[in-house]
């Protein structure tokens, strides 16, 4: 099964992705690893991404839609994976599309996802900055949202409550 976890910062997608995943014995992939892992390597697609993230910049979708097309296949997603965060744009989307059976949203109130971020106490997490970044997640979304709605795979999960329950109301759905 191919599964998307998409939801704001501070949603819990991470850690549902990852229970999911563990659930179903399947990959949990997200392009901050895939990033992570490919910075520590050597050749001209590895500089590229060191390059773009040691400037604070996102890697550009179409850099990330071929990164992420190669990392699909590997033999490890064979039987499906859950996906963290990608695609997070319609045009993502357009430059590739993995093809998702389902895809859950971890719908969370802005003024908790606020509260959770404030709470983690990263140097970047302040208030204004979380505000902001919330804002893009929730421009660049939206419209990514109303795609996976009109294709009836998109489930609207409940973000608040007890991880276990969470996990729980999103198994009822797979």
């Amino acid at each position: 099964m191919k599964i998307l976890m998409i939801g704001p910062q501070g949603s819990g997608k991470s850690t549902q992705a990852k229970l999911l995943a563990q659930f179903l014995q399947v990959p949990k992939i997200s392009t901050g690893d895939i990033f992570r892992k490919l910075s520590k390597e050597n050749g001209e697609e590895a500089r590229s991404v060191k390059d773009i993230l040691g400037q604070g910049k996102l890697v550009d979708d179409e850099t990330t839609a071929e990164i992420v097309k190669k990392r699909l296949q590997q033999s490890d997603t064979q039987n499906g994976f859950i996906f963290d965060g990608y695609p997070r744009n319609i045009n993502q989307v357009k430059l590739f599309d993995p093809g998702f059976d389902k895809v859950i949203y971890l719908k969370t109130p802005k003024e908790e996802l606020i509260r959770r971020l404030v709470s983690r106490s990263r140097a970047d997490d302040t208030f204004e900055a979380i505000n902001t970044r919330l804002d893009l997640y929730f421009t660049q979304t939206e419209p990514l949202l109303d795609y996976y709605r009109q294709k009836s795979s998109l489930v609207e999960v409940d973000g608040m409550g007890d991880i276990n329950q969470i996990q729980d109301e999103i198994k009822k759905f797979i």
